[in-house]
């Protein structure tokens, strides 16, 4: 007969790649949910960049010679839309993943680890084939060079998602207890869109209006964008440490309180 704290060590111990099996399990399930089982929900998912690039480009076109940077208003108006929504959707979809997976919670296999990752990889891996596929048909479609730094945008990428998992976990503490969070989140992010250098460059703007900006974490990875698709661009402004400081700090609370008050939150 084994000793007592033997037997327990046993039964806490998690099966080998249980938890990879896990994640893949959950991100199965919200491909089915969110996109379908059919082509047709990723379709979307690349549509709805496309029109509200396209709707941008048509207004401002309308009003300007000539974007803020460059010649070509799409281009312009996809290394703002792009980074800008990839990283508002991981924010809400892991914002969102405990509540989401409240009923896989009982399982004692499934950890909010889990949920956070599983929403957090697909989110990233989504986003990555939609801004490929954008940008390669901007370039092709308007006969641009085919140009881009990859350091850049990888960064973006990387940048946009600690970025987007720090405050998400977050959120996803906040809304989990108080469920009038969420409204009160989408209404203080409403204007993140004008504020966040999707339609100007940051060094258009007024100097008292920089140094406000300038802690915007979103204007950051806008700009890192634009200098991963624009070889003249160098951004001397953008802050790469200042971003992964602000995700980094994020994450750690959001865990430290999901850690210490998951049973609660699942009981309530």
């Amino acid at each position: 007969m084994q000793p007592p704290n033997k037997r327990l060590h046993a039964v806490r111990k998690r099966p080998r790649f249980q938890m990879t099996r896990t994640v893949m399990a959950l991100m199965l399930r919200e491909m089915s949910t969110t996109y379908g089982r059919s082509a047709g929900g990723y379709f979307w998912a690349i549509l709805e960049p496309v029109l509200g690039i396209a709707l941008l480009s048509l207004i401002f076109s309308l009003a300007l010679r000539s974007p803020a940077m460059g010649t070509n208003f799409a281009l312009f108006y996809a290394s703002g839309y792009l980074p800008f929504s990839m990283t508002l959707q991981t924010i809400n979809k892991v914002a969102q993943s405990v509540r989401f997976s409240r009923p896989f919670m009982a399982y004692p296999c499934v950890t909010f680890i889990d949920a956070l990752l599983a929403r957090l990889i697909l989110s990233a891996l989504t986003n990555i084939v939609v801004m490929a596929v954008v940008l390669t048909g901007i370039m092709v479609i308007f006969d641009l060079p085919l140009w881009a730094d990859p350091v850049s945008l990888a960064a973006t990428v990387g940048l946009s998602m600690l970025l987007a998992a720090g405050i998400g976990t977050i959120n996803c503490f906040l809304m989990t207890s108080f469920p009038i969070y969420e409204q009160i989140w989408a209404i203080a992010t409403r204007p993140l869109f004008i504020i966040s250098g999707v339609f100007f460059t940051f060094e258009s703007l007024p100097g008292i209006a920089r140094d406000v900006l300038w802690y915007n974490p979103l204007i950051h990875l806008i700009g890192l964008m634009r200098r991963g698709l624009y070889p003249t661009y160098d951004g001397e402004y953008i802050s790469m440490g200042f971003v992964a400081l602000i995700g980094s700090v994020t994450l750690f609370f959001g865990l430290l309180l999901l850690s210490r008050h998951f049973k609660r939150l699942m009981e309530s």
